[in-house]
């Protein structure tokens, strides 16, 4: 396994060690401590110059969770790096004749579009918003792994995990989306969902035991609608604004290091992508926490909360003014330059 002192990877290792005592487990990671358990080989590697093909060597399954990037906007030597290490992986587990591969995609890839049924199912099209540079990257590896699983004798599977929680933690796409969720936010209340990460452990070794062929999402029964989830943040500051006003604002504050929300994450807070977990059920999987249970162990309460009501909403309308004052300045100053590059180019 790679990545695994990662938050998934941890609670992988401790479920096979404790279920599967007998099974061998080589966790791979550039900063793991030794693992205590007798039947975990913790592997202080880097991915990127290790001799995977002797990593790899004699196992019956890898489970790919190593990534460089987090959700949001990548440069383009990120989406080279994890791109390169995939292939790495990749050439090794043929050189090593390891049968099945595992490896973590998310449900973004589905894409927030208005005509998305609910729920998504494996059958429905992968189609990652495409200014969304993380959603995009990671259909993009779903492609290169299903490419490797169609030589003989291999089996790939690819998990599509909704946002991922613990206990006062949230996940990076899950980090993401509450975060745009919040301040100047634009129209639309879409229905949402929030996997455990200890449920998304299990889904991995449901993977593992079952050699499963294909995709399989992971989330739990059904969704939060919003009306539940309202109810669930309790009162926050928010400002209603149309989708294309929140796209400007979130690039002008993605591009000043304000916020942790690049544009291309305004979709997924406005169109529905809740997924269909019933392949997965079919497997004998069953999520130990609800989608409500996930996200409330998760919140840490904000510190707007305990203001008063009239108290937040002049906060929030003086954020919004000084947002919005910011981007008139920002648009003026663009105007001038693209004027000073033209009569230049005149001169």
């Amino acid at each position: 396994m790679t990545g695994a002192h990662g938050s998934v990877g941890r609670r992988v290792v401790a479920r096979l060690a404790e279920q599967h005592p007998t099974v061998s487990v080589v966790a791979i990671d550039k900063h793991a401590p030794p693992a205590p358990y007798a039947s975990v080989t913790t592997k202080q590697v880097d991915l990127a110059g290790a001799d995977l093909g002797a990593l790899f060597s004699g196992a019956d399954a890898v489970v790919h969770l190593a990534s460089v990037v987090a959700a949001g906007t990548l440069k383009e030597a990120e989406v080279e790096l994890e791109t390169a290490l995939l292939h790495r992986v990749l050439d090794a587990l043929g050189a090593a004749v390891v049968p099945h591969l595992v490896v973590m995609s998310s449900a973004m890839v589905y894409g927030a579009w208005k005509d998305n049924p609910v729920p998504l199912t494996e059958d429905a099209p992968a189609r990652p918003n495409p200014d969304f540079d993380w959603a995009v990257q990671r259909h993009r590896l779903e492609r290169l792994a299903q490419q490797w699983g169609q030589g003989p004798g291999r089996s790939v599977t690819v998990l599509r995990p909704a946002p991922v929680v613990a206990e006062d933690r949230l996940g990076r796409a899950a980090h993401t989306l509450r975060a745009a969720r919040s301040g100047v936010t634009a129209d639309g209340d879409p229905p949402v969902q929030y996997l455990h990460a200890d449920d998304l452990a299990s889904a991995v070794l449901t993977a593992v035991s079952g050699r499963y062929d294909g995709i399989l999402n992971v989330a739990p029964d059904g969704w939060i609608p919003p009306d539940t989830l309202a109810a669930l943040e309790g009162p926050r500051p928010r400002l209603r604004v149309p989708s294309h006003l929140v796209r400007i604002l979130s690039a002008l504050r993605w591009r000043w290091g304000l916020a942790p929300t690049p544009p291309g994450v305004v979709p997924y807070t406005t169109h529905g992508w809740v997924v269909a977990n019933d392949r997965l059920r079919s497997l004998g999987w069953r999520a130990a926490h609800s989608n409500e249970e996930a996200w409330v162990v998760s919140h840490e309460p904000h510190p707007l909360e305990s203001l008063p009501a009239r108290r937040r909403q002049e906060l929030l309308l003086a954020i919004a003014a000084a947002l919005l004052a910011s981007g008139a300045v920002a648009a003026v100053l663009i105007v001038r330059s693209l004027r000073r590059r033209r009569r230049a180019a005149r001169a």
